[in-house]
């Protein structure tokens, strides 16, 4: 019989219970339309040739923040940056900052502010007939991020 501890289902986090906040040029917005969120920091490993070795050795060498979500469209945040970007050719930069946090999990919040965020494709305008709601695919670039909070260990993962 198994005798290791197996995680109660309750500490699985429920998505709909994060925040989304957006910083831009000094204004923070709470991004509640905001309905699905994925970060991503791709570590660029490197082939390290190694004399008497026949296999190649690997060294991380730098890093690439991605992101990317969907949003109810309902907002004009991200198109007045577009709208900055085509009448001046600057580009303003802004943070997302995700929080988790499921009040019946113990596994408490997490915090991740990512910085240096731009977008890549803007959605200007949209229609669509019928009766589905609008939304809009929302996706970019950051160049660091920060974790203020973690995660509590669930009881029963550290291993002995």
């Amino acid at each position: 019989m198994n005798e290791n501890p197996i995680m109660i289902a309750n500490d699985a986090v429920y998505g709909s219970t994060a925040e989304c906040f957006i910083t831009i040029e000094g204004q923070r917005f709470n991004f509640m339309s905001m309905t699905e969120f994925e970060s991503n920091w791709d570590v660029k490993i490197t082939e390290v040739p190694i004399l008497g070795k026949v296999g190649m050795g690997h060294k991380a060498a730098g890093g690439k923040g991605t992101w990317k979500g969907k949003a109810h469209y309902n907002q004009s945040h991200f198109r007045r940056m577009a709208d900055t970007y085509q009448k001046t050719g600057r580009m303003p930069y802004f943070e997302i900052q995700v929080s988790n946090e499921d009040p019946t999990s113990s596994a408490g919040r997490q915090t991740i502010i990512h910085r240096g965020c731009l977008c890549e494709k803007f959605t200007l305008a949209k229609l669509q007939a019928g009766e589905d709601l609008l939304d809009e695919e929302l996706s970019g670039t950051f160049e660091t991020w920060d974790m203020p909070e973690q995660f509590t260990e669930l009881e029963g993962i550290l291993a002995n």
